[in-house]
């Protein structure tokens, strides 16, 4: 349910390439460092730049190859700006509709998600309501041909850009399907794909509401506010569960607006600070609350990052509600887009934010590098105490912890192997184009004899193996006792304990039943209902829900938890 959006990721292939890197590298830091006099730093600034021009005429002039311009620099670039944290990045002028995208949820295209796959690019999501889904495209549909030209051998990016488009103009995709014998052609037009950031809303019952906020876009805060008001209308709701579970973020005010709704007008929410004074800034919420009595719980967990963190920890700060669920990812830093020139841009970190306590929730320190170039968390005795409104200790250093803690109890198992390989995509194709419908997601599930057929599928047709990371592992041991001369007088325990290690499949399969069947049956809800029937079917036996809905209905433990009175 993720927006997935197209990495720029050039790898150095010539020594040249790594030059230039070191290049790049050496002009920020020269221009980073702040402490030094402007003429110190303008000099190096300068300095830098020439010998960077310097190395470039030198290569066209004398390199055994002629250079790839745009590519070398780009390398350059991607590898200077890699050493600083992931969120700065350049984008090119052809990624303009990446960025649009970012901030808007919104392009010209035909609505639908797309995957690369055995060497070939296969839908994977026709979006509910959009041209694909309209125009009978389905997931698993492999693209052959767009306008005329071929897909084949290309990646998924390439094919991407190939399915864009303005608005209003006429599109032509041919595809294969599976059981059909003849390729299939759709022609229809391109329309602007706008992504509503709530994907699903409902009324729970006892007057509690539900909302699954997928981003923050620059429509998040409206599309929030006339969800709750039509579940208002509908169920009367007195208190709201809102779902920010694998939200990456996105825009600071749309996370501020949402806070307003429920906060009284000109509450701070969020502060950024940066190494220029035009970054430090207080958001305030700007209008009056819509809805200030509602009792509030904001599901997280490990994928909810930047704004998502904003929302939870200002509430929590606040004391204005409670967050259930795992650890947040911990991303304290903001993002400005800078143009560059020729069409080009640059998405800077340039501030850290705080919440109202004065914690910045960042998790990663960047600025200090371990030897070989990788990141550390920051570590637990160096993180400072805050408190919230009513008093209570929050920490920095490390996301969001959440007021009440749950956690993904599901290991790393069969199921997931399975997913990896893409089975469960693969039989759910087949099933959608055996049954041309089934019950509501709430209803539906496998039969004894369905979920069988699937164990055949996987053993008897994709004879289906998996290596998993204990055997890995063993492996290594097996290799270092043999170097250290134990191979022998273990050998005994060695093939023993091998042979418990190796996987029976089937075996596995009927005892890991209950977390396959969930990912089957979630994988073939989506060809029928989409996003929101994968969501209403997930919802059914969803643990923080559970423990989200019981702190609502029960006013003193509420009460207790923000350490109120009464």
């Amino acid at each position: 349910m993720s927006i997935h959006f197209r990495k720029l990721n050039i790898a150095p292939g010539y020594t040249s390439y790594r030059v230039l890197a070191n290049i790049f590298l050496l002009y920020f830091i020269a221009f980073s460092l702040s402490s030094q006099t402007k003429d110190e730093k303008y000099f190096k600034i300068n300095k830098n730049l020439s010998v960077f021009n310097s190395i470039l005429r030198e290569l066209d002039a004398y390199y055994v190859d002629t250079l790839d311009y745009d590519k070398v620099v780009l390398t350059g670039i991607n590898s200077m700006l890699s050493s600083l944290d992931p969120y700065t990045v350049y984008m090119p002028e052809e990624m303009n509709d990446d960025l649009k995208m970012m901030t808007t949820g919104e392009y010209a295209g035909i609505g639908a998600l797309i995957m690369q796959k055995d060497g070939r690019v296969v839908i994977s999501e026709p979006y509910e309501g959009m041209p694909a889904q309209k125009n009978g495209l389905r997931a698993g549909d492999v693209i052959l041909e767009v306008d005329g030209v071929s897909a084949t051998g290309k990646t998924t990016a390439q094919v991407s850009e190939m399915l864009k488009g303005k608005n209003g103009t006429e599109i032509t995709i041919k595809i294969e399907r599976w059981n059909e014998k003849k390729p299939i052609v759709k022609k229809f037009i391109r329309e602007n794909i706008q992504f509503n950031p709530v994907t699903y809303y409902a009324v729970l019952g006892n007057g509690v509401g539900y909302l699954m906020l997928n981003d923050f876009t620059d429509k998040a805060a409206l599309e929030f506010k006339n969800a709750v008001n039509d579940m208002m209308k509908t169920g009367q709701i007195k208190s709201l569960i809102v779902d920010v579970r694998n939200n990456p973020g996105g825009l600071v005010d749309e996370a501020v607006k949402i806070m307003g709704y429920f906060v009284p007008k000109g509450t701070s929410i969020v502060s950024t600070k940066g190494r220029n004074f035009e970054t430090d800034r207080t958001y305030k919420t700007p209008s009056d609350p819509v809805f200030p009595e509602m009792k509030l719980a904001v599901m997280v967990n490990r994928g909810s990052a930047s704004a998502s963190e904003i929302l939870a920890g200002a509430l929590q700060d606040l004391d204005r509600g409670i967050v259930i669920g795992e650890r947040t990812f911990g991303k304290g830093l903001v993002q400005s887009i800078r143009p560059v020139g020729y069409g080009g841009n640059i998405k800077v970190t340039m501030a850290k934010y705080y919440t109202p306590s004065g914690r910045c929730v960042q998790a990663l320190d960047y600025s200090h590098r371990n030897e070989d170039g990788s990141v550390g968390r920051i570590p637990d005795s160096l993180t400072t105490a805050f408190k919230t409104a009513n008093g209570r200790i929050v920490r920095d250093g490390g996301g969001v912890l959440p007021d009440s803690v749950t956690t993904d109890s599901r290991k790393l198992n069969i199921a997931y192997y399975i997913l990896m390989q893409n089975h469960y995509f693969d039989y759910a194709t087949r099933y959608a184009q055996k049954h041309k419908s089934i019950s509501s997601p709430d209803k539906f599930s496998l039969t004894d004899a369905e979920f069988n057929d699937f164990v055949n599928y996987l053993v008897n047709e994709k004879k289906f193996t998996y290596t998993t990371q204990t055997e890995n592992y063993f492996k290594q041991l097996a290799e270092v006792a043999q170097f250290e001369g134990f191979d022998q007088t273990a050998k005994a325990e060695f093939d023993a304990l091998k042979a418990r290690l190796m996987p029976d499949v089937e075996k596995n399969i009927h005892d890991n039943r209950k977390e396959i069947e969930e990912m089957l049956t979630v994988e073939i809800i989506q060809r029928y209902y989409f996003q929101k029937g994968q969501v209403q079917y997930m919802l059914k036996d969803d643990t923080d829900l559970k423990v989200a809905t019981d702190f609502l209905k029960n006013n003193s433990r509420y009460n207790q938890v923000l350490k109120k009175q009464g």
